[in-house]
């Protein structure tokens, strides 16, 4: 067991340098900064309260300059560091299946006049009905998720939204970039299971369903419970059972309410499951439900005759939630046709790791800082977003080095069960141990900026927010754009 356990920290160690080389590889502008401020995220203790203060610590020996210089004037190929993160060992479910998760979470910026692209983001309040539309930048992650209680999830992309983007297609778009860096990098191959995608009730699923048909996937989307849908429309024999006169036969079926039992069919499938928070757990399923489609919306400029996007549509009821809360029913419509029982129970299971994500955002932004710094561009913006994806990937990576350094009030846990903080706390030791491809900064007399008591003749520009933000009732296609945290 001494061994096996020698074997895989020294695997671990070696794949967690890899990393780091490849990633130094992508920095094409300011590579030493960026690469020890990456660093310095991980190595500084305690939450991020200022960029400029990563500057204090040993791990990041240049100045606070080279710090502004590498956010303003860095560059990062992002398109070979997005095939190096699907390149990384990923957690998969049961048969070898890799589950994603799509969510946006805002980068609030309200107080940023002098910042371009800013648009209308969703923020949940602490009361009911208490949602508001604050101006930043929303971001689109995708993220692969682990079975399991866990707090983990592997960041495969960032996009931000702009203010004149159509979400759907952006995540479209997205989505089936992030599946075929997959499939190029091994992570899928012929013969496998689907690729699952979940996501929340703010995406279209069955649009895209219909635009990502032609890729191994299978999205599982939760949906309002006051939707309608059609059921499968009759063969042609039993319609001509049914009117002997002729006629031509119906595209769409009876009418499905989600909240008029009475227009409920039978179920195709039921299921009960015993869990350990929610008490029994029952799931019915309905084959070859589908939406009615109409010229609107995402469907506006489709050519030719619309489609009949089928799946199967599940509703999923527990007992109780926590504190024995009643817990109302959970609507899901899968894009596979013709599951069986197991397909049921994995499309609720799954849906319930998606908000796995949540824990990662909020470790992104209280822990990391991803928020806190004032940054003007959106350019900027997204080296700092990127940067901190590039310290959760290594703290995934290393999690199997690090020592539970808890403190007095936690519990200790298992080397499986430990926390990207647990993690983040012994970092510096373990840093030690990998490759480090910086090189050592050299002096250069002067630090930047204009000499004492000049002007600044070069005033950043104002943006007006009603000009360049979108009104919040165009952003429906947006989506649940997490929590704000």
């Amino acid at each position: 067991m001494s061994l096996l356990h020698h074997d895989v920290r020294q695997e671990a160690f070696a794949e967690a340098s890899r990393f780091r080389g490849e990633f130094y590889e992508c920095l094409t502008a300011r590579r030493d900064e960026l690469f020890e401020l990456a660093d310095a995220l991980l190595c500084v203790g305690g939450p991020v309260t200022s960029p400029v203060e990563l500057t204090l610590i040993p791990e990041h020996p240049r100045g606070h300059g080279a710090l502004y210089g590498a956010l303003n004037r860095g560059r990062i190929d992002v398109d070979r560091l997005r095939a190096l993160l699907a390149d990384m060992p990923l957690p998969r479910f049961d048969g070898g299946r890799l589950v994603l998760a799509v969510d946006v979470s805002p980068w609030l910026r309200s107080d940023a006049p002098c910042s371009a692209d800013r648009l209308f983001c969703h923020v949940y309040g602490r009361a009911k009905s208490a949602s508001q539309f604050i101006p930043g930048w929303p971001y689109s992650f995708v993220a692969v998720l682990e079975p399991g209680a866990t707090s983990w999830t592997g960041i495969l992309d960032v996009v931000r939204l702009g203010p004149e983007d159509d979400a759907t297609a952006i995540t479209a778009a997205q989505l089936k970039a992030v599946v075929e860096r997959l499939i190029a990098a091994g992570q899928w191959t012929s013969g496998d299971s689907d690729i699952t995608i979940v996501m929340d009730a703010g995406y279209d699923v069955t649009r895209l369903a219909w635009v990502l048909r032609d890729l191994p996937v299978e999205l599982v989307g939760r949906i309002r419970g006051d939707r309608v849908m059609r059921c499968p429309a009759p063969s042609r024999e039993e319609f001509h059972r049914a009117h002997p006169r002729g006629g031509h036969p119906p595209k769409h079926g009876p009418v499905f309410r989600f909240k008029k039992p009475e227009t409920w069919p039978k179920p195709a499938i039921t299921t009960a499951t015993d869990t350990t928070h929610y008490g029994n757990a029952e799931a019915q399923a309905w084959d070859r439900v589908h939406p009615r489609l109409t010229h609107r919306s995402a469907w506006l400029e489709h050519d030719g005759e619309l489609p009949i996007v089928e799946g199967t549509l599940v509703r999923l009821k527990v007992e109780h939630l926590s504190k024995d809360r009643e817990a109302p029913p959970v609507w899901l419509w899968s894009s596979k046709t013709g599951a069986a029982p197991p397909d049921v129970d994995r499309c609720w299971q799954v849906f319930l790791r998606r908000f796995d994500l949540e824990h990662t955002f909020r470790f992104v932004k209280q822990t990391l800082g991803w928020t806190t710094p004032k940054i003007r561009t959106p350019e900027a913006a997204d080296r700092w977003t990127w940067l901190l994806v590039i310290a959760h990937t290594q703290l995934r990576l290393t999690r199997l080095l690090a020592a539970d350094l808890r403190r007095p009030w936690e519990k200790p846990t298992t080397p499986e069960r430990i926390t990207p903080a647990r993690v983040r706390r012994g970092f510096r030791n373990i840093r030690a141990h990998l490759l480090c491809p910086a090189r050592v900064p050299q002096p250069r007399g002067a630090g930047p900026g204009r000499p004492p008591g000049s002007k600044n003749r070069r005033p950043a520009p104002r943006y007006d927010v009603g000009k360049t933000v979108k009104r919040p009732e165009t952003l429906k296609a947006i989506g649940r754009p997490g929590r704000s945290w």
